[in-house]
Formats: structure tokens, sequence, C-alpha cells
């Protein structure tokens, strides 16, 4: 997508604090930040939401959340815990249409949600 900002962010067109990338998935620290750990997971390839995933994307979702682990233990929140968010859709807060989770730690979350 021309204008999406996380497109960008990911072919290194926008400035980011990149803490992982391979050719799957790319991960950056949040800009507006809820916590002292707060990266965003997102696909290379664009997918606007949860809602237009297709079977052939299980591989990558599934690679979403192992890198999310592997970024929890790299920033040293595996053992106290952590939050892994997916928003789909103005009403439930997703501000970028591109596929994204939010790895949020580093100090207690707050409950319940909403």
């Amino acid at each position: 997508m021309l204008d999406c900002i996380f497109c960008k962010i990911i072919t290194g067109q926008s400035p980011s604090q990149m803490v992982f990338q391979d050719e799957q998935v790319s991960a950056f620290r949040d800009i507006h930040p809820v916590a002292p750990t707060h990266i965003l997971i997102v696909p290379n390839k664009h997918i606007a939401s949860i809602n237009d995933l297709t079977p052939a994307d299980e591989p990558l979702v599934g690679h979403l959340f192992t890198v999310a682990r592997q970024l929890a233990v790299q920033e040293g929140i595996e053992k106290t815990g952590y939050r892994l968010i997916i928003n789909t859709g103005s009403h439930a807060g997703q501000m970028v249409f591109h596929l994204h989770l939010h790895l949020i730690g580093g100090q207690r979350v707050r409950y319940p949600m909403g």
C-alpha cells in the first residue's frame, strides 16, 4: 500500500526503532508506548486486518506469535508476563490498517481491558 505507514517502515522509507526483521515479519518499538516494552510486530505482507486473512496466511500468523515470544525473551519480560493484543476495526481501536500484534510488558498491565 502506497500510503501505509507500516509498509513504509518495513521498507525503510520511514524511520523506526526496528528490533527484529526477517523475510516474513518486522518488529519495531511503538512511538506512543503504554509500557516500558511496547513493540509492534507486523507481517511484511500488507494485510489490512484479521478480517483479511486467508488459510494461506496461517503460517505467517503463527510466525508473528513465535517472534513475539522471542522478543519477550530478548526484552527480559518472559517470566514476569506480557500482553499480546491485536485490534481489528475502528471500534476495537485499530488505527493503522495493517495487521499488527502489540507486545506489551515490563510493568503490571491493567485488568480488565475494555
